[in-house]
């Protein structure tokens, strides 16, 4: 789908129309990269591989994307330290932590379902 410029409409923000920019932004950050980095990241500071070494199963390829994607979303900035070699770190910015606030509703709802969820999932597999 090609990016649409913000123009106030509120059809923008209705996430069931196929055309909404609230679902493009909604599809790229509601996947599992995005989420984990997110709560990762959440009050910290962290370099590249720092962040991947947190994130087990993530591949370089990923993390660069998703961080790619946060950062043009105003999710995530990214410093560079003029070093040799240089120095990159991470960090939520305000609306990267409010988005926190939420990924942490999701997980303490996976914590306190996980066992209904695997017993359904039993249940439904039988």
């Amino acid at each position: 789908m090609v990016t649409q410029q913000f123009s106030g409409s509120p059809d923008e923000a209705d996430l069931t129309r196929a055309d909404s920019l609230a679902r493009e932004i909604f599809s790229d950050i509601a996947n599992k990269w995005a989420l984990l980095i997110i709560d990762v990241l959440a009050e910290r500071t962290l370099r590249f591989s720092e962040l991947r070494g947190e994130i087990q199963g993530i591949s370089h390829k990923m993390l660069t994307q998703n961080l790619r994607m946060m950062e043009r979303y105003g999710l995530v900035e990214r410093c560079v330290h003029p070093t040799v070699p240089p120095r990159v770190e991470y960090t939520l910015t305000e609306p990267g932590r409010a988005l926190r606030q939420t990924v942490h509703g999701m997980c303490d709802w996976t914590h306190q379902y996980l066992g209904h969820i695997e017993a359904s999932r039993h249940r439904f597999d039988a």
